[in-house]
């Protein structure tokens, strides 16, 4: 397997982030069949993401880019949003890796890097149509919280789908 690391994002990377983003929703587009969301621009790009600038403005938000061996390969945003409207110390906001990475643990490795050394309630929010993301969080999640996980469903305006509520203890 590669060698996994995560690194915070500094503000002059954000056009880097802003262009992995255009990927991330690239992905997400096929569960949008039939919605008005993720169409393209006249330019041939995607809406860029709301809000990229705060996760360098404010101290609750942290950007990090996944890299493996070395190379890019995805990204992830942590921040403290609760989809469910419970009290939470930090939220999995967005993760993608790279197609090429997929299923070689360098999804499994970036995750458990940007949650086990954050202690405190966490909280994992999966859109419905994202079943094929929904095994692994749940695996994340069992891992970190030594299977005290707890499953909340909303279908509101607010949100759709389940959301992973657990745990994380502080590092020995």
């Amino acid at each position: 397997m590669a060698t996994v690391t995560l690194e915070p994002a500094r503000p002059e990377q954000r056009e880097t982030l802003a262009n992995l983003f255009q990927l991330y929703t690239y992905d997400f587009t096929e569960q949008w069949a039939g919605l008005d969301r993720g169409e393209l621009g006249e330019d041939g790009l995607f809406a860029a993401y709301p809000n990229l600038g705060s996760y360098w403005q404010a101290p609750a938000r942290q950007p990090f880019l996944i890299r493996a061996d070395g190379h890019l390969a995805g990204f992830v945003l942590i921040n403290d949003h609760s989809h469910s409207g419970l009290p939470l110390d930090f939220a999995v906001a967005e993760f993608f890796v790279v197609r090429k990475h997929r299923r070689s643990g360098v999804g499994r490795a970036a995750a458990l890097a940007a949650i086990r050394p954050r202690p405190g309630q966490w909280e994992l929010a999966v859109a419905r149509k994202n079943t094929a993301a929904l095994p692994f969080w749940r695996a994340i999640a069992a891992e970190l919280a030594s299977g005290r996980v707890e499953t909340l469903d909303r279908d509101d305006a607010f949100w759709n789908g389940p959301i992973l509520r657990f745990r994380v203890a502080d590092l020995p």
